[in-house]
Order: structure tokens, then C-alpha cells, then sequence
């Protein structure tokens, strides 16, 4: 007991030490955030200090009239029953440059559907553009509610220049209540984005390539239809870490083409011997055997339909007609050898990407769209559903660099910001990374001398195409 006693002059002195070196930790944090987080951070006292009363008022407590167990102890014979107990949900909030993230425990009779039902009233008591709530586990939820808009905020990505930790995740940005987005790419054999000039379509898959830029295990081929040359367009600052791109000539997409086809029949017949397993994405991919993107930006220059009887005009469209069937190829055959096409264009219709290439590609995105037609061809007819969510709804300004796209476990539609990547950034992490860019061909012929094997199975290979550098 004396000993007990002989720290209690120290107590009020060490609460002292810790209340103040809580409160310098709190106002550093205040000074070093940006804008928008210091209101969030504001927002987030009151909506702690706020959070009985406001709890009471959206009927988000409980009324227990079962005495505890102290009160059961010492309640005196006669004395009256003691009062009900109100029970509230403890919180613990979190603010960041868009608003706060409150995780809540459930009551009985207060479950995820009581709060959800609660959430507009939230918005409003909390001062938010919208509030969401999500299951967090058993007993729990997880309540976001953004001040302002992500959807209509820019955001800058810079990226690290360091290898991703994993190659099956890609980060397209953030949704409407400013949650990371992410796809995974583990068979995925092809993409489509969609979207009007302008509306950022070339600038999310800039941010895909800066991203996988530093990884040995992945490698890039480009055919991009809106310029003649390496030199121009879009693509000229991350032209070094691609191992093959061609312009708008139908003759160079061509033999492009007819290369990664030929790549992906090697793969085919020595997948099994070479890395024991059918589907590469089973051991994952690696600098030996990398993930071979193929990115086709205005898809439509590769598939379009020539109609003439002329001679020049009937080789265009021979040659067309061949480009659609070898992506159709790559597409349908490439998932388990690891080759991934993106195609890109302004619609997504048949005449742009032909639908038997289009519908096998199980990743969608539109960005801004001008017709209902052209984002049902993007999206699928059920974005007719959700009228809100539709593409056609971001033509505003404010919306560029804003994809929509459906995302599996989640009802309807995700809006999607996806950063901004400066020219420059992507120049310097293609410079830093250029010498990663390897021909997967030559991969694969190393691979198999290493390994003392050849090529075999169904699938014969005539030969290697010759590669062009960009």
C-alpha cells in the first residue's frame, strides 16, 4: 500500500507529459496536412464529440433494461430496479483530404442496415456531398463520407519508379467516395477502354505503363493509330520501354500482330514443360517469362472495314480482316501464357472492335460518352439500369480523366478518378527503365536453352519473326 502511495505524486505530472506530447503530435500533423485534410481534421472532432447525441437522434443506440452485473451486486433489497441502460456504438474516425472514415461497432437491432438506412442523415449532420456504409468485418461497419467530390477533383499520380509488389493488381484510382480502386489482372486476357477525344482515355493507360514500367517481369508492344511514328503522339515519352510499336500503318500493325501470335504458339507448346504448370499465372510472371502487354490505341485503325473493288482498297481490307483475326488470337488463346491486350478506342461498337473480340475481354471502362449506344457497347446493356452511373453523364469538363466500369462483388456501376501522369514524369521513369525492355521472344529462346528444351505440342512454330526496336 505504501508503495502504491508513494507514486501517486508522479501521476498528475505523467499525464501532463503525455497530454502534451499528444497535442504537439496533433497540431505537427495539422501544420504539415494540406488544405483539405486540416478541415477534415476539423470535421473529424466533431463528429467525435458530436457522435452521442447525433447517435440518439438517428436511432442508432439500444436500450438495455437488464441491469449489469455491478448493478445487480449492490442493488439493495428494496431499492427500485436501477434505469436502463442507453448503449452507443463506439466509433473511431479518421479524416483525409476528402472527409472522415468512421469505423463503427453494431448493437443488437443496430446492424449495417440501420446504419445505411441513417446515411443521408449523416451527410447531413456531418456537412458531406454523400455518405457510404460498408460491412468491416463481423460486428462491424466502415462509414465514409467525402466533403467534396472526388469524382471532380484532379488528382496527380507520381510515380515511384519502383518495381510493384504485385503484377496482378492494377491501380486505376479512386471512386466516388475516394476509395482505392483496383483490378486484378490473374487472367485476364483483355481490356477495352472506351471514352470521347480528350476525355482521358491515353492518360490512364500512361499510368498503367509508368507503373509496370520498373518490373523485369513485364513487357510492352504498342500499335498506336493516331500517329505514323514513334516520335509523335501520346506514347513518344515511354517509347523506350516498349519493345516493339508501330503508327498507323496497316502493313507494320500487321507483322506486329502476326508476331505476338507467333510468340504466344511458342509459349503454348512449352508452357507445360518449361514452367510445369498450363497456366503461367499459377507461378506468376517473371523476367524470363514476362506478362506481355500488347496496348492498340484507336483500335479502329486496325480493324476498320474497307469497301471498294479495287486493288488497293481489297488488300486493306484483307490485311483488316487479318489483324482482327490475329488479335482475336491473342485474345482468346493469350490468357494463360501471360499476354494481356488492351485495345482502345472512342466507341466500342462492332465496326470499332469487332464483337468477337470485344466481348471476350472481361475488363470494361468508358470514359465520357456522347450516346446511350455507345456506352452500352462499352459497358453492356444493364448500364441502362443505372442511369446515374452512365458515361454520358461525365461530359462536363470536371469529369475528364472519370471512367466508369462494373466491378465484381459491387452492385451496378463504379465511377472511377483516374490520376493525371505529367509528360515529364513519364519520361523519366521510361529513361530510368529502358533498359529492362527486352524482346520476350529472346526470353523464351534463353528460357529454353537454359533448360536443355524445345518447342513442342500441338502447336507448330515456323520460325522467329525478325523483332523492330522502336
Amino acid at each position: 500500500m505504501e508503495a502504491v502511495t508513494g507514486y501517486a505524486p508522479y501521476a498528475l505530472p505523467i499525464a501532463t507529459a503525455l497530454t502534451v506530447v499528444w497535442l504537439l503530435v496533433t497540431v505537427v500533423r495539422y501544420v504539415r496536412a494540406d488544405k483539405g485534410t486540416r478541415v477534415s481534421m476539423r470535421q473529424a472532432v466533431r463528429v467525435r464529440w458530436g457522435w452521442v447525441r447525433l447517435a440518439r437522434m438517428a436511432g442508432l443506440t439500444v436500450t438495455d433494461k437488464t441491469p449489469g452485473l455491478l448493478a445487480q451486486i449492490t442493488a439493495q433489497k428494496d431499492s427500485p430496479p436501477p434505469a436502463p441502460r442507453v448503449l452507443t456504438p463506439k466509433i473511431k474516425v479518421k479524416p483525409d483530404r476528402f472527409g472522415v472514415i468512421v469505423r463503427a461497432r453494431t448493437l443488437p437491432q443496430v446492424g449495417l442496415e440501420e446504419y445505411q438506412k441513417s446515411a443521408r442523415f449523416l451527410a447531413d449532420a456531418w456537412r458531406c456531398t454523400r455518405v457510404s456504409v460498408l460491412p468491416d468485418g463481423p460486428g462491424r461497419v466502415v462509414i465514409r463520407g467525402v466533403r467534396s467530390d472526388p469524382l471532380t477533383t484532379p488528382t496527380e499520380h507520381r510515380p515511384t519508379g519502383r518495381p510493384p509488389g504485385d503484377l496482378t493488381r492494377w491501380e486505376l484510382g479512386v471512386d466516388e467516395y475516394a476509395a482505392q480502386v483496383c483490378v486484378s489482372l490473374a487472367n485476364v486476357p483483355g481490356v477495352t477502354v472506351a471514352g470521347t477525344p480528350g476525355a482521358g482515355k491515353t492518360s490512364g493507360v500512361n499510368k498503367f505503363v509508368c507503373d509496370f514500367a520498373p518490373s523485369p517481369a513485364v513487357q510492352i508492344a504498342t500499335a498506336d493509330g493516331k500517329v505514323s511514328r514513334a516520335s509523335e503522339g501520346d506514347y513518344a515519352d515511354l517509347v523506350k520501354r516498349m519493345f516493339a510499336f508501330c503508327g498507323d500503318d496497316l502493313d507494320e500493325a500487321n507483322a506486329l500482330f502476326k508476331r505476338l501470335v507467333e510468340l504466344r504458339k511458342r509459349r503454348s507448346a512449352t508452357i507445360r514443360d518449361v514452367l510445369g504448370v498450363k497456366n503461367m499465372w499459377h507461378v506468376g510472371p517473371s523476367p524470363e517469362w514476362p506478362l506481355t502487354v500488347l496496348i492498340i490505341d484507336e483500335a479502329h485503325t486496325y480493324f476498320r472495314e474497307y469497301k471498294g473493288s479495287d486493288a488497293t482498297t481489297k488488300r486493306l481490307a484483307a490485311l483488316t480482316a487479318e489483324n482482327a483475326r490475329l488479335v482475336e488470337d491473342l485474345v482468346k488463346k493469350g490468357r494463360s501464357v501471360g499476354i494481356l491486350v488492351i485495345l482502345i478506342s472512342q466507341k466500342t461498337t462492332g465496326d470499332a472492335i469487332p464483337t468477337f473480340i470485344r466481348d471476350v475481354c472481361p475488363i470494361g471502362l468508358s470514359f465520357a460518352q456522347k450516346t446511350v449506344e455507345a456506352a452500352v457497347a462499352a459497358l453492356g446493356d444493364d448500364i441502362r439500369n443505372w442511369p446515374d452511373a452512365s458515361p454520358v453523364t461525365l461530359q462536363d469538363p470536371a469529369y475528364v480523366g472519370v471512367a466508369v466500369m462494373a466491378m465484381q462483388g459491387r452492385p451496378g456501376y463504379t465511377r472511377i478518378r483516374t490520376p493525371y501522369v505529367s509528360d515529364a514524369d513519364a519520361a523519366r521513369v521510361a529513361e530510368a527503365t529502358s533498359h529492362l525492355t527486352a524482346d520476350p521472344a529472346l526470353c523464351l529462346d534463353a528460357l529454353l536453352d537454359a533448360t536443355g528444351r524445345a518447342a513442342s505440342g500441338e502447336d507448330e512454330w515456323d520460325g522467329p519473326v525478325s523483332p523492330s526496336k522502336p
